[in-house]
């Protein structure tokens, strides 16, 4: 059996478990009255939902494999589907005895519709605010995102204006040094043409010195 099919036999007998334990609950609860009996249709309601999610993962199991496999495993999901929608059927009946008792109940204590419409007004109310302050929870929520964005933004802005402001010292610097290096070149071409111009002097004084013992010795050999 490859992967796909044992996910689909897991989530098969999860869906069997849930769904007796689900029918157990309505059973049981159609045993008790009043708040009791409220409180575990609920817990059933929860339960239901479960089975949902379970039936849904068994659907999309059952669609992820090849053709022929794939239809016997959705005429199995189409089958737990149907027994969800009878236990579903089910609740609403235990429901509906529920409301029937709990409005006998009322009956008996004297409370009348006009009590049903307060509470009920009341309760529209209470969603009313309820959903107003999530409205409001969310804008708070959106505003802190923005500002936390906002805020990264500018952390961002001033590292490039830090790294940019590094880069032009930098540069700076390395004008300088090339100032300081071409200062130290100039100085050295100035006493290198020194030098040159020294010699050369030097080079003429010697040529002129020899011009003029030649032109002597040239003189008394004549005479």
């Amino acid at each position: 059996m490859d992967d796909t099919n044992a996910l689909f036999s897991q989530y098969e007998n999860e869906y069997c478990n849930k769904s007796t334990d689900i029918s157990r609950k309505i059973n049981l609860a159609i045993t008790f009255s009043g708040e009791a009996k409220r409180k575990k249709l609920t817990e059933v309601d929860g339960d239901i939902k479960e089975a949902d999610n379970i039936i849904k993962k068994m659907d999309m199991e059952a669609r992820s494999v090849a053709p022929e496999r794939s239809k016997q495993l959705q005429n199995k999901v189409k089958e737990y589907k149907a027994d969800l929608a009878s236990l579903k059927e089910q609740l609403s009946k235990a429901r509906t005895a529920a409301g029937s008792e709990y409005d006998a109940a009322r009956a008996e204590l004297g409370l009348g519709m006009d009590y049903a419409s307060s509470s009920q007004a009341q309760r529209d109310r209470m969603l009313s605010a309820t959903a107003k302050l999530e409205q409001s929870n969310d804008r708070l929520q959106t505003g802190k995102k923005l500002l936390a964005e906002t805020e990264e933004l500018g952390s961002g802005i001033l590292a490039n204006l830090a790294a940019q402001r590094e880069t032009i010292v930098h540069s700076r610097d390395t004008l300088h040094g090339a100032d300081d290096n071409i200062s130290k070149a100039r100085k050295i071409l100035t006493n290198m043409s020194r030098r040159m111009l020294q010699n050369k002097l030097i080079m003429f004084g010697i040529i002129g010195f020899l011009l003029a013992g030649i032109a002597i010795i040239i003189y008394f050999k004549v005479k």
